[in-house]
């Protein structure tokens, strides 16, 4: 229903900002301008996962929200086997086509690439013995799963079974916006992208939408300055983005209640170790470790 009533996003912006092809192509350009090059992270991002992974002892990885394949592909470059998978076949296409292009090399030649659901998970993906090494969920990816049902279900099952297919010893890499600094001030923490290079001057507009005193959906217009040629003035263009706005200590309480507490779970803000009284961090990452 919320979709029918307040437009979530702009035509042509999938739910984590991949242009679709078979919607308006202007915001979608646009947003593509915006991130930057969506083949590479940046190096403070790509550096802090794969210490991570690393850290951990882990090879054999599973990418539950892949999309275009942008971190599965930066973690094959590494030396990673990834299975990879996404609810949207319209964006699996671009992760289809880079393995083709890439099919020479043993590393792609090998890389998995299935079509899943969070809800259906267990079905969706074959679990190799007791599970992956490590199972990541990046770029604010989960919280574009809506909570229609007002009761969080959905979300606790979709972690469940997330969490059902990491090993015993192997961690879940998930992250959010810092939504309680959102809620406070109604703004967006102002600091650097962690997750894209972008050469963009950018305004977020930022707002959030109630059900029955609870919130329920945090919105952001994006206002984009893009290039023009030399010597006019720079085009001016907009876009909206939507997702459920996780708080901290809610998240990390279904996070833990989804290994059913046999888990030991740290937390860090924009991949920096998090202390409370610190300046609030665009984005919290919590690297959960199965325990039992």
């Amino acid at each position: 229903m919320v979709d029918n009533v307040y437009r979530t996003r702009s035509l042509g912006v999938a739910a984590v900002g991949l242009p679709d092809q078979y919607a308006d192509g202007k915001a979608a350009k646009v947003w593509q301008l915006y991130i930057g090059d969506t083949r590479s992270r940046t190096d403070e991002y790509r550096n802090a996962v794969v210490q991570l992974l690393r850290q951990h002892k882990c090879q054999r990885i599973l990418d539950v929200a892949c999309g275009t394949g942008v971190d599965s592909i930066m973690l094959l470059e590494e030396g990673f086997t990834m299975v990879s998978a996404d609810a949207s076949d319209k964006m699996l296409k671009y992760a289809l086509k880079e393995r083709w292009n890439r099919r020479k090399e043993e590393a792609f030649d090998k890389w998995v690439i299935e079509e899943a659901n969070w809800l259906t998970l267990p079905r969706d993906i074959p679990k190799p013995g007791d599970g992956f090494d490590a199972v990541i969920c990046l770029g604010n990816s989960f919280a574009h799963l809506p909570d229609f049902k007002g009761d969080q279900s959905d979300q606790k099952l979709a972690l469940h079974n997330i969490s059902s297919m990491v090993k015993p010893g192997g961690i879940l890499i998930i992250d959010h916006r810092n939504n309680d600094a959102i809620l406070k001030t109604g703004i967006v923490p102002q600091g650097k992208n962690i997750y894209y290079k972008s050469d963009l001057t950018s305004d977020i507009s930022t707002s959030v939408l109630y059900v029955n005193s609870k919130p329920h959906m945090v919105t952001l217009d994006y206002t984009l300055h893009v290039p023009n040629e030399e010597g006019q003035q720079p085009d001016v263009s907009t876009f909206r983005l939507s997702y459920y706005p996780h708080c901290l200590e809610g998240f990390t309480k279904i996070l833990k209640g989804a290994f059913q507490g046999k888990c030991q779970h740290t937390l860090y803000g924009d991949f920096k170790p998090h202390c409370p009284g610190q300046d609030p961090p665009c984005y919290f990452i919590h690297v959960v470790k199965k325990t039992g």
